[in-house]
């Protein structure tokens, strides 16, 4: 049940950038401002994520670490 949920808002989640980019290029000078700022994020996003799968030391704090 927590996976299809999880399902579902993530495909809510694709479906609205889907809808921001292609509502973004129908604005077309305008629009690449906020195509540029997507970019820019979704960059930074990628930078994040691959940065947290790399480091071996967090995850050992989080293995080993009473709370």
């Amino acid at each position: 049940m927590e996976n299809l949920g999880y399902i579902l808002i993530g495909s809510v989640i694709l479906l609205w950038i889907f809808a921001m980019i292609f509502g973004l290029i129908t604005l077309f000078p305008y629009g690449w401002v906020g195509l540029v700022a997507l970019t820019g994020g979704a960059v930074l996003l990628a930078k994040v994520i691959k940065e947290r799968l790399a480091n071996r030391e967090d995850d050992h704090y989080s293995k080993t670490v009473q709370q």
